[in-house]
């Protein structure tokens, strides 16, 4: 252990100390990560960190671009049966696996279809675990579904329809691994990635300090040069926000994302802009964040919470979406960080979104009291108070709108709970009134929409508010069979309009990345789903 801790520091000295003219001319991109890494392996990638990091030492068949599209990786192409239940890939041939040991004379082998065979399985074989099984749970059978028709020839056969299938093979789930590295490693395997990416794995100290050197033999090119332009990426793990923007001010750091509530107000006004202490210092950009900020409702009135419940009147819950001023929230509360979620559930950056095609509600008061008194509450007299659950992180914004709520004459408790808490009485129907986010797993409404199919309620799926509809159903199930991208939109609208007029959610905002970097760096492609994509990313 000591001798690899040795090692590594020797190796950081070499990249970031510039103890000679060779290594003085590295490019080491530097970046903080404020929790630790769970693990490496894309059979665990369940979080954002390890999203983040697995993303550069893997690739799946297909990649997203900047705009969400599903583009080809090692998939050169594919083809997609008339029913929608066959997926053929053709390989690339020069696609070949970092450098190990175990592999014949350590030098990486090449990629072939028996790969993806060996990894896709790996998500759904019970003896691995893994937590992205939900990726092929419901739609294969078992390894069969998997077939190498040849070295360069894959092929996936689904039980039924899924038209987002290509876009849900982005998934960091779905990268390939090499079936004898891994059963070499076994569970170590997390702390000893191979895989074909951008980057390759060195070291790791956990809490401490990750390296990840250039992929020399990396296939991809950006106008006929090879990526990645970084020579390294090295990154640390501080867990105090603010401790790590001193770091990144000091420019320790070439990267920093999100701008925390403590320290929010000194980076940003009011309005978003960068404050003029820091004006020149730095780069800031903001971008769509496929994740909708939510006030949830449990509507299923066989449960008892719900019987009694004035949330059980449809005006009820509407005059509680007209009430809230979602611009003022997003002003005061988040800088500007977020947009008004003023449409559906499904959020700004979405393919298909349209906010002429699905009208939400906008902040008004008067028809907000209009509402309450159609209900049998005028001015919310007789109206049993209603407690609004939430976890410590998000208590100022519920705080606010449960002022918002009290100006139309709603009488509403906070109640705070750790967020493990709070998702555990969710997924058991325990509160009817609480707050609730959705990041997007893949680019496609389907995503969103699943949240509100009634075979999708808890405990078998995340259905919180027990929404049923069996039109909504009806649409749903058709939207597998429909592989017109544009006509699926259309039926996505038509059921994101039926949630939003029923009002068992309070769309709060769709919310966006921020990102901060040095001024020598350029070409981080920022993306809706906040993937961080580093092969690009040059430094002067």
């Amino acid at each position: 252990m000591i001798t690899n801790i040795f090692c590594g520091l020797l190796l950081l000295s070499a990249l970031s100390c510039g103890n000679n003219n060779t290594d003085a001319t590295k490019k080491v991109f530097n970046i903080n990560l404020d929790q630790n890494l769970t693990s490496l392996d894309p059979a665990f990638a369940r979080n954002q960190n390890a999203l983040w990091m697995i993303n550069q030492i893997f690739n799946g068949l297909v990649q997203i671009d900047s705009n969400l599209n599903s583009v080809p990786c090692i998939a050169k192409s594919w083809k997609v049966s008339d029913d929608g239940l066959h997926y053929t890939f053709q390989l690339r041939n020069d696609v070949f696996f970092h450098d190990d040991p175990i592999f014949k004379n350590g030098k990486g082998r090449k990629v072939v279809a028996s790969d993806f065979t060996y990894s896709f399985y790996r998500l759904i074989d019970p003896k691995v675990a893994s937590s992205g099984g939900w990726i092929f749970a419901d739609k294969v059978k078992d390894i069969h579904n998997f077939k190498a028709l040849n070295d360069s020839t894959f092929q996936i056969t689904l039980i039924k329809p899924f038209p987002a299938f290509i876009n849900l093979l982005a998934a960091q789930y779905c990268s390939v691994v090499p079936e004898e590295v891994v059963e070499h490693y076994g569970k170590d395997f997390r702390s000893h990635p191979i895989g074909t990416g951008p980057f390759k794995f060195r070291y790791w100290k956990e809490d401490e300090i990750l390296v990840l050197l250039k992929n020399e033999h990396y296939w991809e090119k950006q106008v006929n040069q090879r990526l990645p332009f970084l020579d390294a990426v090295k990154v640390s793990f501080i867990s105090d926000k603010q401790s790590a923007f001193m770091n990144f001010l000091k420019k320790e750091l070439d990267f920093f994302d999100k701008a925390d509530g403590s320290y929010r107000d000194d980076i940003l006004t009011k309005s978003g802009k960068i404050t003029s202490k820091y004006k020149g210092q730095f780069q800031i950009r903001k971008g769509p964040y496929l994740c909708t900020e939510y006030i949830g409702i449990l509507v299923d009135t066989t449960k008892d919470i719900v019987k009694h419940s004035p949330l059980r009147i449809k005006k009820v819950r509407q005059a509680i979406n007209y009430a809230i001023d979602r611009p003022k929230l997003i002003k005061y509360l988040r800088n500007s960080i977020g947009v008004p979620a003023t449409a559906g559930f499904v959020p700004l950056g979405m393919p298909g979104f349209d906010s002429t095609a699905v009208k939400g509600y906008h902040y008004n008061p008067e028809k907000a009291e209009k509402l309450l008194a159609e209900a049998g509450f005028p001015n919310g007299k007789n109206m049993p108070e209603i407690t609004l659950s939430t976890s410590t992180t998000y208590k100022d914004l519920i705080e606010f709108v449960q002022s918002e709520l009290h100006a139309v004459g709603i009488n509403a408790k906070v109640d705070v709970s750790p967020n493990a808490s709070l998702r555990d009485m969710m997924s058991k129907n325990a509160v009817n009134f609480f707050r609730g986010s959705w990041i997007a797993d893949y680019p496609d409404a389907e995503n969103y929409l699943a949240v509100f199919y009634s075979h999708n309620k808890v405990p078998n799926g995340p259905n919180y508010t027990g929404y049923f509809n069996a039109d909504f159903d009806r649409l749903f199930e058709k939207s597998y069979y429909e592989s017109d991208a544009k006509k699926r939109f259309l039926l996505y609208q038509e059921m994101d309009r039926m949630v939003i007029e029923h009002a068992n959610m309070v769309p709060l905002y769709y919310d966006q990345s921020l990102i901060m970097t040095q001024n020598n760096i350029s070409g981080y492609q920022m993306n809706a789903q906040n993937l961080m994509i580093l092969k690009t990313v040059i430094k002067r």
